[in-house]
C-alpha cells in the first residue's frame, strides 16, 4: 500500500465502506465519522492511513466526501 497515491488510498477506504467525512475549515483539515463504518474500512484506515505523516494523511482526507456535501 506504500506506493498508492493519496487519492487511491481514499478510494480504497471508501470502497471498503468508510464513513469518515472531511471537514475543511480555514485550511485546517480533519475528519468526522458521522456514518457507520465497516470493520474492514476501520482496519484499513488504522493500518494504512492513520500512520502516515500528517501532511500526507491530510491529503488523503481531501479526497473524502466533505461534511458540506452530505
Amino acid at each position: 500500500m506504500e506506493h498508492m497515491s493519496t487519492a487511491e488510498l481514499a478510494k480504497r477506504y471508501l470502497d471498503l465502506g468508510g464513513g469518515r467525512l472531511a471537514k475543511i475549515d480555514d485550511n485546517k483539515i480533519s475528519t468526522r465519522q458521522w456514518r457507520h463504518e465497516t470493520p474492514e474500512a476501520e482496519a484499513f484506515w488504522n493500518e494504512h492511513i492513520a500512520p502516515l505523516e500528517e501532511r500526507r494523511r491530510e491529503d488523503v482526507m481531501t479526497y473524502l466526501p466533505t461534511i458540506n456535501r452530505v
